[in-house]
């Protein structure tokens, strides 16, 4: 049984090495003569030689280990692992990797030979491998002595009889096994390897330090660890361990252990301290319909969800939640505004006295190109429906957002793609690739590329010109937009409903108040930071200075950006405006 073609042999066939590696494939068909070092080297060059990728070389070549195991090494399978593993340091770099390669395959070995004459012999060496890795006399990875005390399920029986024979032939006073191993642990402690020492104490079955070993791993986040100690330990232990989670918060790690384990009846308020936590994080992403499935109809939860959308002041989906599951109890509307408040918010009639209009037909397209045409600066901003399902494309855009300081414009672009996608194009055309009116964004590169991938087909998302991106000019800035309002103007947005289905018609008034503001916003804080005459700091009086040379005049957006050019997409700064 020699080495497969296919994971050694050369690209090249009239290679120079491809005599060599000949005689190595060959040797390999019989161990009997090949000493652990020659084995060594001709397995360092059939790697080295081999043309498969190294994740797929180490397995392939794994899986011929086990096979040569078969083919007479001297002076049995098990001892000649063990001599491998001694010579293997020298090997440098691949020592770590060749280790692992050649213990994996014994261990697979193993489950193929059900009996081997030197197991036993085999033992007693690889317990005094592991004793010479431990004094530092052979130099391997702690995870390789892990490995061979599982591998060759060495004892404490083991390493008692190889620490006699040294005390007998040195002559020096030599400690228990079990102490040897409890040492062995404490410098595992101290250099934080937690997990390894874990696995000494576990093969060893001893339980000590059990408290004090649990909050060492926790002090230092070590959670798996921690969690493997407690299962080994037993019951009690885990008891401790979940409080402890508990108390640091990590519910969902702390629920896990629970229902593995069983301990539902020793913490029955963790299941829904999980489920609580869960809902949380989905309402704060905006993800409430999400949240809403995940209830799966259970009154507390829905009760506990509605709590979560009145501290948000979503209270549109109080009322839908409220309805759907005849939830009572709560808050009318204008007691809600009162206890909740609503004054931390920016509100849509604080900035536009104007309507907000619903563009859906080709004569409110006309009129409303028309307005936005006789405008200096606009803010532009889109909304799709969110899809949750993990490898599926994104959703259409569904609507566009345009707004002056006046008026909000919101167009339907699925029906006006649907029904007039001529005119549609035309129009927005002209208002996009118009180098007469300012066009404000927020991270707008991420609304151009989703208008591309839903309407390749339209001109206007293909050319575009005097763009300003708002997150440009404020770069040292964190929050989003929200909490770039709150800087600037004193006051941030309701963000709750931007992950609603903005593909129902009718939108909600709701709806319609979030999109428009999330478009009129812009062209305030662009007036705020580009009009006042006295700034209030010094950086405000910068970033006043600044802000045209974040101008785009004219950028091409291919409709099939290729992944590994990013560079298509080359802006060119105006130079005057």
């Amino acid at each position: 049984m020699g080495l497969d073609q296919n994971v050694a042999e050369p690209r090249d066939p009239i290679d120079q090495t491809h005599f060599a590696w000949k005689i190595a494939v060959h040797s390999l068909s019989d161990l009997s003569y090949i000493s652990p070092v020659v084995f060594l080297y001709l397995l360092k060059e059939c790697y080295i030689r081999g043309t498969l990728k190294a994740t797929k070389k180490f397995r392939s070549l794994q899986q011929q280990v086990h096979l040569v195991l078969h083919n007479g090494p001297q002076p049995g399978p098990a001892t000649f692992v063990i001599h491998c593993l001694y010579v293997l340091p020298i090997f440098g770099l691949y020592s770590e990797g060749f280790s692992h390669l050649i213990t994996s395959a014994f261990q697979r070995f193993l489950k193929v030979v059900t009996t081997l004459t030197d197991l036993d012999k085999a033992k007693n060496l690889a317990a005094q491998l592991f004793v010479d890795i431990v004094g530092g006399f052979i130099k391997h990875d702690e995870r390789i002595a892990v490995k061979i005390l599982q591998v060759f399920d060495i004892q404490l029986t083991n390493i008692e009889k190889v620490r006699f024979d040294s005390k007998a032939r040195n002559g020096c006073c030599s400690s228990s096994a079990k102490d040897f191993v409890e040492q062995y642990v404490s410098q595992l402690v101290e250099t934080q390897s937690y997990t390894t020492a874990v696995d000494v104490l576990e093969h060893f079955s001893i339980r000590q330090s059990g408290q004090s070993l649990l909050y060492s791993m926790l002090q230092n986040n070590e959670f798996k660890a921690a969690e493997k100690w407690a299962t080994f330990m037993g019951r009690p232990m885990l008891c401790l361990l979940v409080q402890e989670l508990m108390n640091r918060n990590k519910v969902k790690s702390t629920y896990g252990i629970v229902k593995t384990n069983g301990l539902q009846t020793e913490f029955p308020d963790v299941y829904q301290k999980c489920k609580e936590s869960s809902l949380k994080n989905l309402a704060e992403k905006g993800c409430w319909d999400v949240a809403e499935a995940k209830t799966k109809s259970n009154r507390q939860f829905l009760e506990y969800l509605v709590y979560l959308a009145l501290e948000a002041g979503y209270f549109e989906k109080v009322d839908e939640l409220c309805n759907r599951y005849s939830l009572t109890g709560f808050l009318n509307i204008k007691e809600r505004e009162g206890a909740y408040g609503q004054n931390h918010y920016l509100n849509l009639n604080q900035l536009i006295t104007g309507d907000i209009l619903w563009v859906d037909k080709a004569d409110a397209l006309h009129n409303a190109v028309c307005h936005i045409e006789e405008c200096k600066v606009i803010g532009i901003d889109c909304e799709w429906k969110p899809n949750y399902i993990k490898g599926r494309k994104p959703n259409k855009v569904s609507i566009m957002q345009i707004a002056s300081e006046e008026k909000a414009f919101i167009f339907d672009l699925i029906k006006l793609y649907d029904d007039v996608p001529d005119i549609l194009d035309n129009c927005l055309t002209r208002i996009l690739q118009s180098s007469s009116i300012l066009k404000l964004g927020y991270n707008f590169q991420c609304d151009i590329k989703q208008l591309s991938h839903s309407y390749g087909s339209l001109e206007c998302f293909k050319h575009y010109d005097m763009l300003l991106d708002i997150q440009n000019v404020f770069k040292d800035h964190t929050g989003g937009l929200s909490g770039l309002a709150k800087k600037v103007l004193g006051a941030g947005l309701n963000k709750t409903r931007r992950n609603s289905d903005w593909e129902q018609r009718p939108l909600t008034v709701n709806q319609l108040e979030y999109a428009a503001l999330d478009a009129v916003v812009l062209v305030h804080i662009f007036r705020h930071v580009g009009d006042q005459s006295q700034p209030s700091t010094t950086a405000e009086a910068q970033k006043r200075l600044e802000w045209k040379s974040f101008i785009v005049s004219h950028m091409d957006n291919p409709p099939k950006p290729r992944k590994k050019n990013r560079s298509n997409m080359e802006p060119k700064v105006a130079t005057n405006m």
